[in-house]
Parts: structure tokens; sequence; C-alpha cells
């Protein structure tokens, strides 16, 4: 009686979750991956199986999307740097005692909860209107380029962009890691004499991996599947250079109404996402260990 007691307690605590999950993640899913052997338009109700077509298409017949997963690579590897540099460095400079210590943290954390959308048309007009104001009263080049024209200082824009919304989060998990270093440990290595760059490399770096790990998987994930932002910055222009692989989806499924095939490229993409993390957290999980 008190084994069909235990297994009812973990059933009403369990069983909401796991049928959400279910519900949520893993049927659709397992719905995905079959519309991707069809040729199903998403609307009408006759859905023919076509096999691998849609694969062999993406492969042969398809540079488009070859050109949006080259991009989202290339940024994925700009942004996940910068984005991390950054988020470790304000994580130093906070973690000392400054009097406005919380208040710049707020600050800095504040982007991340602004929406990608919005956040891509304030920057939208920042870039266009803003720089190029500040360019005329500066005469600096650096404010006067085409910032959204052109596809170099484009893709840069959205990095930037990114990395400013995304920072604020790396910093908040980067601190938290700093305030579990043993204090002890560094008052004994200042007495031995070791400079601030030998402690944070040789002390501080080795003690806090488990949240560079954690940064990395993050930072890689929303890179990879950045939408909303680039969509409302560059709408994947100009001329389709900036247009990331879940655009590339987005429109594939709803604006050409080619639902198998858009399902086809979400599996691809799921496949290489989840191979990029894996790696990434077997690589740094092994660092740990090291250290």
């Amino acid at each position: 009686m008190s084994r069909i007691k235990k297994i009812l307690t973990y059933a009403a605590f369990v069983g909401p979750a796991l049928l959400f999950f279910l519900t949520i993640q893993i049927v659709p899913f397992i719905m995905g991956v079959s519309y991707s052997f069809t040729s199903w338009n998403g609307v009408s109700s006759a859905v023919e199986w076509v096999g691998l077509d849609n694969y062999i298409k993406i492969f042969t017949d398809d540079s488009k999307f070859f050109n949006s997963f080259v991009f989202t690579t290339k940024f994925m590897l700009a942004a996940v740097f910068i984005s991390n540099i950054i988020g470790f460095g304000l994580a130093l400079l906070l973690n000392i005692a400054l009097k406005t210590k919380n208040i710049l943290r707020t600050v800095f954390f504040i982007p991340n909860v602004i929406g990608g959308l919005l956040l891509g048309f304030i920057w939208q007009f920042i870039f266009i209107k803003g720089f190029a104001s500040v360019g005329n009263l500066t005469g600096l080049s650096f404010f006067n380029q085409p910032w959204l024209g052109d596809e170099v200082t484009a893709f840069w824009g959205i990095v930037i962009v990114f990395a400013w919304q995304i920072s604020g989060y790396m910093m908040v998990i980067y601190i938290a890691a700093l305030q579990s270093v043993d204090k002890n440990l560094l008052d004994a290595a200042k007495i031995d004499g070791a400079s601030s760059v030998r402690m944070l490399g040789s002390i501080i770096i080795p003690l806090i991996l488990p949240a560079f790990t954690i940064c990395f998987f993050l930072t890689i994930s929303m890179a990879f599947k950045i939408f909303d932002l680039n969509i409302s910055l560059t709408g994947g222009g100009p001329f389709n250079s900036t247009e990331s692989v879940a655009i590339n989806i987005y429109q594939e499924a709803f604006q050409n109404n080619r639902y198998g095939l858009g399902s086809a490229k979400s599996i691809l993409f799921f496949i290489v996402v989840a191979i990029f993390t894996t790696v990434q957290v077997m690589t740094t999980k092994k660092k740990e260990v090291e250290a």
C-alpha cells in the first residue's frame, strides 16, 4: 500500500509537468519529423508522402538554406565570443566592493528583459538615425557607415545588438559563480605574492568553469536560434545576406506554404544545434574535471 502511495505522490507532482512536456515538446517534435517526409502545404487535409525528397532537395537544390547556415554559424561564433567576454568582464568589475554595484547590475541586465522585436526596431532607429546624427556632429567615419545597408556592417550590427541584449544575463551567472569562490584561497594567493592576473588565470577561472559551461551553452543555443531580433533589425537583408536559419525555415513553411520542406529544414537545424551544444558541453565538462 505504501508503494502505491509513493507512486501516486510522484504522479501528483511529476505528472502535470510531464504531461505538459509531452504535449508541448515531444508530440509536436514527432509530428514535425513525420511532416518532414511529406509535401503538406500546412493548410489542406491532403498530405502526400514523399519520403526523403525534401531532404534530397535541401542538399541538392537549396543554396539559400546553406547560405543562411553559413551566416548563422559565423554569427554564432562572433556573438558567443563577444557576449561572454563582455559578460565576464562586467562580472569581474561588479564583483568588487562598489557602492553602485547593485544599480549597475540592474542597468546591465535590463536589456535582456526587452523583447527581441522591440529591441530590433529600437536599434534600427539608432543605426539609421542616431549614428548618422552622431557622425554628422563628430565627423567620425565609424558612425557614418551604412550599418544596415551593407553585408559586413549589417552582420556586425546584429552581433552588437545581440551582445548588448544578452551580456547582462551572462553577467549574472558569472557573478554568482565568482561569489562562490573561497576567499581564503585568494587571500592565501595574495600572501604568496600572486598578482591579480595570476589569480584570475590559475584560481578563479578554473573554479568557475561550470559557469562557463552554462554560459557557452546558453549563448550558442540562443545565437543559433536568433529570429525576432534578426527579422526586426534587418529582415534578413540586404539581399538575404543576414538571413538566419530560423527566418529561412519560417519563410519556407509559413510564407511559401511548404510545410513539409520547412519541417525537414527544422529537423536538420535541430540536429546541427544538438551536435554543436553537445560537443561544447562535453569539451567544457572535460576541462572542469582537468581543472
